[in-house]
């Protein structure tokens, strides 16, 4: 399994390039802005995109979406329950003083238990709400791509427009600390963790 990080934008925000070995299929996870390094990346792997998935709305993680369905004709991947943040991106990013173009609408929208395979790789779609109502993670061979859901010693917000703190919370303890102590985290900032610190160390585990 290729396995790529990239944090892109102003705001930082995680891209993941996920691709299988044998195949050169791949998946790009949250492609937030900077499509040219995204696209650079993906040539030097010689890989070809299939999917586009954004683990939410929010502009910073879905920027370059326009951008990398143009270049790759890829299928853009998104929860039903988020995909009409993505047809209002430009309002949504001026409030923070940042200008993100529109993004196209979903080729295929997702929802809790959906697989996606390229190549030999599956993901498994788990429906983590709270920080957005369609937040997902994606679950595969011992990692989880988790987006906003869950950072290193903290969570993602809740008081933006749809986000809950009490599902938030649900969404961690029955989806994401079900997987495994194991399991390595790729979080939508900063560095990954893993389920069993995040379980121990984590101050809003015992919320």
């Amino acid at each position: 399994m290729i396995l790529q990080s990239l944090a892109v934008g102003p705001i930082m925000a995680n891209c993941f390039i996920l691709g299988c070995e044998k195949t050169r299929k791949a998946a790009v996870i949250d492609p937030g802005a900077e499509s040219s390094r995204i696209l650079m990346k993906l040539a030097e792997q010689k890989l070809t995109v299939e999917y586009i998935i954004n683990t939410h709305g929010h502009f910073d993680h879905v920027g370059a979406n326009r951008k990398m369905k143009d270049a790759t004709g890829a299928k853009l991947v998104i929860h039903a329950l988020d995909q009409n943040m993505l047809s209002v991106l430009s309002e949504t990013s001026a409030a923070f003083g940042m200008s993100v173009e529109n993004s196209p609408p979903p080729d295929q929208t997702v929802q809790d238990g959906d697989s996606l395979q390229f190549g030999e790789i599956t993901l498994k779609v788990l429906h983590t709400p709270g920080h957005t109502p369609g937040g997902i993670s994606l679950h595969t061979d011992g990692m989880v791509f988790v987006g906003d859901t869950l950072f290193a010693g903290s969570i993602g917000r809740t008081d933006f427009p749809g986000g809950d703190f009490d599902t938030l919370i649900a969404s961690i303890r029955n989806k994401l600390f079900s997987l495994g102590d194991q399991v390595v985290v790729y979080t939508g900032h900063g560095p990954e963790t893993t389920i069993g610190r995040e379980k121990r160390f984590n101050p809003f585990a015992s919320m």
